[in-house]
Order: C-alpha cells, then structure tokens, then sequence
C-alpha cells in the first residue's frame, strides 16, 4: 500500500476516462486483459481474507444503481455503477461506474478512477479467467451471443488468456454484429458473423451469452447446448432477467462468484434456492474440482463481485505509477491543526474589499 504523506495527504490521485484510455494503451489491451485475469485470479485465491456482501441495489423500472464495497482488511475498496439497458436508446451508456481505494489504516483514499471502460476490461478478464479452469482443454472458437459493448473485450480477454482463434458472432441486430466486426478486425482472431444464435453454436468449445434486455429471456434453449462446452453467461445480471433455459442449467455444473448474490441475480435465481453450485475460489483453492470430464457442461453464471472490482483497481493503482496519467484532486480538508476545521474554512474567506 502507497504510504500518504504529509506534503500530499489532502491530495488523491485521479485516472479519469481520457487517462484510462491512454493507461490501456500503454500497457496494451491483452497485456492488461492478462494482468487483470492474474490479479483477480489472485484474490480469488485469498477469498476468504475479504469482506464479502452482496452488492447494495437500489432497481428502478428504467434499471438499477448499486455500491459493491469490500475490503482485505489493509485496503478497502468500493465501486459505483449503474445499469439501464435502456439508456442505449437516447445515446447513452448502459454501464457507467467509478471506484476508489482507501487506506484502510487512516480511511484517506488512495486513488479515484473511472470504471466504466475498466468495468468493461476486469469483467471480460473474469470471463477468461474462470474459462482458464473450466473450458475444455485445447478450446478455440467461442460463440458471442450479443455484440454489444462487451463483445470485443470478453473475445479479446479469451484471446490473450485462453488462446481463443476464432469467435462466432451473433446479435439481433445486425448492426451490433457488424460492429464488432469492424473493432475485432485485425486483432488476430477469425470473426464470423452470424445470422442466428444456433450458427454461431457450430463448433465453439466456448458459448458467452451477452445480451442487454431487463427480462426474463431464453438466448440458449436446452436442446441448443450440446456436451463439453463451457458456457459463460454474463448478461444475467439482476432479479428478473436471465438468458438461459431451465433445463440448461439443470444439465450443468454450475460455477459461481459468491451464491448470496448469484441466487438473487443470476441464471440460477430460476432454480431451487437449495440447487448446488461451486464457488470459483475453492477451485483455484484446490478444494473444489473444476472440469472433471470432457463431456461435461461447466457454467460460470457470473454476475460481477466486488472483489474483482477490487483487483482492477489493485491493478491500476500499481501500474500507473510513473505514467504521468494521474491528476491530484483536491477532496479532502487539510488544515494545519486537525480540530480546527472551522478556522480553515475562516481563513479561506475573501478579503474585506
């Protein structure tokens, strides 16, 4: 942890939109998919050193607006953001959200960052990271159900972590598809559009569903989803909205981040509350098995914990030393004597004019 001094306590360094782009692009972007994969990996492994919640919600008709706090007990973190699918219809974003670090020693913060472009990097870097132990070995081609703003990232993240070749892309919009398309062009993986969800099926190992509506939906049915492949489903992410049938499920072992979350906001929220699942840290713990059979179906109902959250702040906070891509933002009082905030604020009072 950066150690606060006293010339720069009332300081907290920033990585603003602008600066995370440049911070991307420095690293590269499937170097820092790998670094992100790795550090969640990590603390993942050190699970149970943390604070644990289910995120804090508050869900409207338009979406929904959450707090996802955690701590390691040396630094806490917490990350704002929203989901409105709808939003996409007036311009905006669907996913808009910002985190911080703090000294857990002193609660002064440690660092202020934008997380809508790293929300988009640390959850396509989980993908990959669960697909790392899951997928059958030797998975090459993966299935992009939904092109929307996550395609190119969970791809690429498959790519650089899991030597994905080829991803098939599907979306009921042709101009999502087309899209990412476009953006995966010359990244070095074979892109083939594709008009419906069962072509894009057509020998991936790897089935990512992705899709944006606030409801209950069935993207892959029962009969669509054949043995030994790794589906990673990640849209369903809230009460009352989820892209997989039933039967799915019930034919699959099923891997989560945390289950007091997963079974209010995931694929599983359709099954019995009692319903087995394994917690993806016993497996990278050794304590729970992984893939046990190349017939098996493995799920990674990933709905997004903070803890991961926690790691791509980690991550930033040790690789933007030194870059230049920090701005100091004035947040914190500071006066000379620590009781007497009052005589800051009268000293800082215009002058008699």
């Amino acid at each position: 942890m950066p150690k606060l001094h006293p010339s720069d306590k009332a300081l907290v360094p920033f990585v603003s939109v602008e600066n995370m782009m440049k911070l991307v692009h420095h690293i590269g972007i499937e170097p820092m998919l790998q670094g992100l994969a790795d550090y969640i990996e990590a603390d993942f492994r050190r699970w149970e050193l943390f604070d644990k919640t289910p995120r804090v919600a508050s869900h409207s008709d338009e979406g929904v607006i959450e707090l996802m706090p955690t701590s390691d007990g040396e630094v806490y973190g917490f990350k704002y953001v929203n989901g409105h699918p709808r939003n996409t219809r007036a311009g905006l974003q669907t996913v808009t959200a910002f985190g911080l670090l703090a000294n857990v020693g002193n609660g002064y913060p440690v660092l202020l960052s934008e997380m809508t472009l790293l929300t988009a990097l640390r959850t396509a870097a989980t993908s990959a990271m669960a697909a790392r132990h899951l997928a059958p070995r030797g998975a090459d081609t993966m299935a992009m159900i939904g092109a929307g703003a996550q395609s190119e990232f969970q791809s690429l993240a498959m790519k650089a972590v899991c030597g994905l070749k080829s991803v098939r892309l599907h979306d009921i919009d042709p101009a999502a598809t087309a899209k990412a398309e476009r953006n995966l062009a010359g990244s070095g993986l074979t892109v083939v559009p594709c008009e419906s969800a069962e072509t894009a099926m057509e020998g991936a190992q790897i089935i990512t569903t992705c899709t944006a509506d606030k409801q209950y939906a069935t993207i892959l049915s029962d009969n669509m989803v054949g043995s030994g492949v790794h589906i990673n489903a990640i849209g369903g992410d809230c009460p009352g909205k989820t892209e997989l049938a039933p039967g799915v499920l019930q034919r699959a072992e099923i891997f989560v981040e945390y289950p007091e979350q997963t079974r209010v906001e995931g694929e599983i929220q359709q099954l019995a509350p009692d319903h087995p699942v394994t917690q993806m840290w016993q497996v990278l713990a050794g304590t729970a098995p992984g893939r046990t059979g190349a017939g098996q179906i493995t799920l990674f109902d990933s709905v997004g914990f903070a803890i991961e959250d926690f790691s791509a702040l980690r991550f930033v906070r040790d690789r933007v030393g030194g870059t230049g891509l920090v701005q100091e933002l004035d947040m914190l009082a500071d006066p000379d004597d620590p009781r007497d905030l009052f005589g800051m604020l009268a000293r800082a009072a215009p002058a008699a004019g």
